[in-house]
Parts: C-alpha cells; structure tokens; sequence
C-alpha cells in the first residue's frame, strides 16, 4: 500500500504561511482572524473548532469560536461580516437548523467566505482544495483516469464535481444506494459518503488510487467510509486512516484566510500608487 499522507504535505505548506502571515503583521498592520459559527454541541465538532484553533495558533492567525443559539446565527453572521478585523467567517457545520443551511451558507459575505460554500464566494471550497492538493503532491495525474466520487454533498462531493468537471475531467457520482460494486471500474475512487467502512475490498480494482474524504461518527469516534481491510492491502494507494484529508483541509482553509488577507494587502497597495 502506498500511503497518500496529508499530514507530511500539510507541514510544508503550513511552513510557507507562517512567513506570509508574519509578513502580513510586520509590513502591512493585517492580523489575520478567523470567526467559527455554530449553534451545534457536538464532542467531534467540537474537536474540529479546537483543531482548527490550535492550528491557526501555530501560524499566529487568530481564531474566535461563536457559539450562539440557532435563532441568533443569522444576526450572528451579519454582524461579522460587518467587522473589518475578521478577514474569513466559517459556519462550523452540521448546523442544528438543518432546513436552512443553504440560507445561512449564503449569509457569508462571498470576500470572507473561507471554506467556499455559498453559492458567489470568491473562493475553493476547502476539502476539494486539498484533495487536488494531496493528489498532485504524490504525483497522481487525473488526466485519461477513470474518476468515481461517492456522495454528493455540500463539504466536498458537490463542489469536487464542479471542479474536476471544470478542468475537464469526466466524473461519474454515485450516492450511497447505488450500486457500489462498479466502483471496481474506475482507476481513482474520492470517497465522502459519511457511512462508515461503506468501501469494501471488492470494490476497489488494484492499483486504484483512493481518497478517504467521508466522515461519521460511532460512539464519540471519527470514521472514514473505506473499510479497514481495504486499507491493508499492497496493490493501491490510499489516504491513512487519520491523517489523510484531514490536515490539508485545515490547512487550505487557512490558505484562503490568508489569501483573503493579501487581497486587502493588494488593495492598500493599489490606493497608495
């Protein structure tokens, strides 16, 4: 098995934006921050905000949690949107107001809209960031590939799809009642169904490269979609059972905080000229 590890790809690049987040502060007077809504208690949510936290801790950009009740975040939302000291706004989902995730997504003024979910923001959508990420670091060239993408969801399905299908790659999708089986045909399976251990071996063909983008929760615990005995074999390449996805995500998140913060930089600059 060859290991597809976002960890090691996530420590490089975090390198190269703590310089530019120091140079940021020392050249431009921009701290960067970053705001987190939700209105969820969640013990793995919660480890996600602390995640995201410790890691914005490590390249000095500031992250605020906002955890408000669920008729408060749409006031929420706008208020920060109104603050010129916060340069990107995540909504931390699930969210406990299921019906009205697109309105509240949407909410989000697109310029601070860092994990790329309403409909107009000026950015790529987090998880499909670093999918590219972790692919094109480990060499994989999607180009004559056959692609399949299970689930189509908000966080990295959907917006995965419209990507690769942008850059002219032919995808196909299944949803979690298809059948799975012919899943065996297709040289690279990205996989973010959120049902746990839902790939079995028989779907995988040898030498396929898979990527374990889906996450559930049993008993307070993350699982990934690809079963474990999938992920002992030596004949494909896989994402780890933690750190694969994951760490990249984070870090493309804060690579859009930063590009949002550069984007005021440019700005500045320009009125000065």
């Amino acid at each position: 098995m060859k290991s597809l590890n976002g960890s090691e790809l996530a420590s490089f690049i975090k390198e190269r934006q703590a310089k530019q987040v120091r140079a940021l502060r020392q050249a431009w007077g921009i701290f960067p921050r970053l705001a987190i809504v939700t209105d969820t208690e969640n013990p793995v949510i919660d480890l996600y905000m602390r995640l995201k936290k410790s890691y914005g801790a490590d390249i000095l950009i500031d992250v605020e949690v906002h955890r408000v009740d669920s008729n408060d975040i749409y006031s929420t939302i706008e208020r920060l949107n109104s603050r010129d000291d916060i340069q990107g706004i995540i909504v931390q989902l699930p969210i406990s107001s299921g019906e009205d995730v697109d309105r509240v997504l949407a909410m989000v003024a697109p310029e601070k809209d860092v994990d790329g979910l309403n409909p107009v923001s000026t950015f790529d959508a987090a998880t499909p960031t670093a999918i590219n990420w972790l692919l094109a670091g480990y060499g994989v060239d999607l180009s004559s590939r056959k692609i399949a993408i299970v689930g189509r969801g908000r966080l990295v399905g959907a917006p995965l799809v419209k990507m690769w299908e942008s850059s002219g790659h032919e995808v196909r999708v299944f949803e979690k009642g298809d059948d799975l089986a012919e899943l065996i045909n297709y040289d690279v399976v990205v996989t973010a169904a959120g049902a746990a251990h839902i790939i079995t071996n028989e779907m995988i063909a040898p030498g396929c490269v898979v990527v374990d983008a889906g996450t559930s929760s049993e008993d307070g615990e993350v699982r990934g979609d690809v079963s474990p005995e999938v992920r002992r074999r030596d004949d494909i390449s896989i994402t780890p059972e933690k750190g694969g996805v994951g760490p990249l995500t984070v870090t493309a998140l804060f690579d859009n905080v930063i590009q949002a913060c550069l984007r005021i930089a440019n700005s500045r600059k320009s009125t000065d000229q």
